[in-house]
């Protein structure tokens, strides 16, 4: 008898997916110019976090021998923590997720739902993230650390966003500013990273990329404007995704190597939070502050102020700008509600959003 051949493992399935893009015709309205849609809130995990987060649990499995089990530990009891157990759960592995006592009873619930162990730990991140690395990631010889935020194998994941935009902008006759959330700055990082492998911030038609924080968690904004990486005293806002006290130093670094090209942009609370009153009005979803900061720049005259500064409006209007609609899980229709009663009369959100609420 022959030997018989070995069948090769199967590939490690691909824990994200692609997102569709489109024109919005009314955000194109209020903004003055083409403004196009990155429905990131489609992922698996209803975030971003996804791409990245998969990316690096996908790669750290292909390490292992084919069959072995791993089980990865997550410190967020918020989008980072849902996309790991998204993740885990498409990838046939196990995950613990260490929230502090913070996380609201919603999110820890949907957190069991998809099979992960949830263990509560302290007043804070920091404190669930400290007892995630010395008292379990320590004991566990095949556990893998996933971080929220800051690692080569996310911002590779989250620059798949970019390779997309890529086909699809490109049928559209290419685009000339990309606006994304920076909490922690891993999606930002990804951006530029794919930008820059594209070479779209250099040349003739260089990229604008507009970094927006709320005034609570505005990290970022603080390093550029000192010059050198900083950390928020503390983070005081609604946007809580948003809430990292310093971005991670490679996002940092990208404001320094392309100062003409990124605008670090902040909002308030008020105008995140009407951002995606408008947005679940206006388009049917629903997302987190955290995404609707990006949102409000199309309706209270940023990116016009920004990406058009120094056009004529007959100019402007041809631009085509790409929001990345980053997602969230933590939001209802009952939050959004509360929004509306707490911000919607808010004299400088007001006459910021200015047509849009008079409508």
């Amino acid at each position: 008898m022959g030997s018989i051949t070995p069948k090769p493992a199967p590939p490690t399935p691909q824990p994200w997916v692609e997102t569709p893009l489109y024109r919005s015709s009314i955000l194109s309205r209020f903004a003055g110019c083409n403004i196009y849609l990155k429905l990131e809130t489609l992922q698996p995990s209803g975030s971003f976090k996804s791409r990245g987060i998969g990316n690096l649990m996908s790669r750290a499995i292909s390490k292992y021998p084919p069959n072995t089990p791993v089980r990865f530990y997550c410190s967020s009891g918020g989008n980072a923590g849902l996309a790991c157990a998204t993740a885990a759960l498409s990838l046939s592995q196990s995950c613990t997720i260490v929230v502090p006592f913070t996380t609201s009873a919603f999110m820890i619930e949907k957190l069991k739902s998809l099979g992960a162990e949830v263990v509560q730990v302290g007043e804070h991140w920091a404190a669930a993230d400290q007892h995630l690395r010395e008292q379990l990631l320590g004991k566990d010889k095949t556990g893998v650390y996933v971080p929220p935020f800051d690692h080569p194998d996310l911002w590779e994941g989250h620059a798949s966003i970019v390779d997309e935009m890529e086909r699809q902008m490109g049928k559209r006759g290419g685009y000339d500013a990309v606006v994304c959330s920076v909490g922690g700055g891993g999606l930002f990082a990804g951006i530029m990273e794919g930008l820059e492998r594209y070479g779209r911030l250099e040349g003739e038609r260089k990229m604008s990329v507009l970094a927006v924080e709320t005034e609570g968690a505005r990290s970022l904004a603080l390093s550029v404007e000192k010059g050198v990486l900083s950390r928020l005293g503390a983070i005081t806002t609604i946007a809580n995704s948003l809430g990292a006290t310093q971005v991670a130093p490679r996002a940092f670094e990208y404001t320094k190597r392309y100062p003409e090209n990124v605008a670090s942009v902040v909002l308030s609370d008020a105008e995140a939070a009407i951002g995606s009153v408008c947005f679940a009005d206006d388009e049917r979803v629903i997302v987190e502050a955290a995404c609707g900061v990006s949102i409000a720049t199309a309706y209270n005259g940023t990116i016009r102020n920004i990406v058009g500064g120094g056009c004529s409006d007959e100019e402007f209007v041809r631009k085509n700008v790409v929001i990345v609609v980053c997602g969230g899980s933590n939001i209802s229709l009952d939050v959004l509600e509360k929004y509306k009663e707490t911000y919607g009369k808010d004299e400088k959100v007001v006459k910021g959003f200015g047509k849009r609420l008079s409508l």
